[in-house]
């Protein structure tokens, strides 16, 4: 087998329905197994905000627009997926008289629809497990002892807010086709793992590499759930108590600072793909373990779809894809 030289590169993807989306200098590309077995490997051509000014592309403010543009393009790959890949036929499945009547009235249109209401309603979700939640249970908690822990609100509910995630992904890891996701997902770091380390790409190069990855969505969540603790404990100090136990008031007064911390964490992340110190590893390591709960060793078939959407968005020379 031979070895090429190692390379850190900015080669990055996402796990798709039956298949798996990678971004490089050849720009985007998927690779989704049919219905019938083959893997559709597909280029697409996506506009991102951060294209369009320079001042999109400076250090924080790019995290925000980076994050912004991955919602978006994940959202449209994940859609394509879902039809490429056979999820959308309907033809079999016997529907009832209004879903036919919707169907017949919005035709192509309706899985949009649908998508965009769930997308929705996915947002509002997160906003009240993750965002509200937290006050309200500190709130409970700070009352039962005596408005005693006033002083710590801030940490507080950062912990909570990771106690939650981390029970949020344990449960939602057990559903099947969740399951099959993080194995896709799985798939897609072992491939990026194989090629950083100069391997040919091979299934059987790919199967001995790592599923776990410093760059991945996963350690950026809870870099951003660190920096949040940090941000909102230092904030809670200036912050009037009265006004922290009014729940809507002290979420408002928290909202501005998310696309600060979410800029730093891009950044960090971003330095934790070139380097590999104390400071990186410290703050890496809750999101590459967290990486056992969304990732899962892909099977063949699998790792066939991570690597053949790999290919289709490197060159032939490693050293052009490298961080710099």
């Amino acid at each position: 087998m031979e070895e090429k030289k190692c390379h850190i590169t900015s080669v990055g993807g996402q796990a798709l329905i039956e298949g798996v989306m990678m971004q490089g200098p050849k720009g985007i590309a998927t690779a989704v197994r049919k219905q019938d077995g083959e893997i559709l490997v597909e280029h697409h051509d996506v506009k991102r905000i951060s294209d369009k000014s320079k001042f999109f592309r400076i250090p924080l403010i790019r995290g925000i627009i980076g994050f912004i543009d991955s919602m978006l393009i994940g959202y449209k790959m994940m859609m394509y997926s879902a039809e490429a890949s056979g999820m959308e036929d309907l033809e079999d499945v016997e529907m009832n008289k209004f879903e036919k009547w919707l169907t017949d009235k919005l035709g192509d249109k309706l899985m949009d629809i649908v998508m965009f209401i769930a997308s929705i309603l996915g947002f509002a979700l997160a906003f009240a497990i993750f965002f509200y939640l937290p006050v309200l249970v500190f709130n409970r908690l700070n009352t039962w002892s005596g408005e005693t822990l006033t002083a710590w609100q801030g940490t507080i509910e950062g912990v909570l807010k990771i106690i939650i995630f981390v029970v949020y992904i344990a449960l939602v890891s057990r559903m099947n086709d969740i399951k099959r996701t993080f194995m896709y997902h799985g798939a897609e770091h072992k491939s990026i793992a194989c090629y950083e380390a100069g391997l040919d790409l091979t299934v059987e190069n790919v199967k001995k590499c790592t599923r776990f990855h410093p760059r991945c969505g996963t350690s950026f969540i809870f870099v951003m759930l660190i920096l949040s603790i940090i941000v909102v404990s230092v904030l809670s100090v200036f912050v009037p108590p009265e006004l922290k136990q009014n729940r809507i008031l002290w979420m408002l007064i928290k909202l501005p600072l998310i696309p600060i911390i979410m800029g730093i964490g891009y950044e960090f992340i971003r330095y934790a793909g070139r380097h590999n110190n104390l400071l990186v590893k410290i703050l890496s390591a809750p999101g590459l373990w967290m990486q056992r709960l969304t990732t899962r060793e892909p099977d063949d078939e699998i790792i066939e779809c991570g690597i053949e959407s790999l290919k289709a968005v490197i060159t032939d020379n490693p050293e052009d894809d490298e961080i710099k």
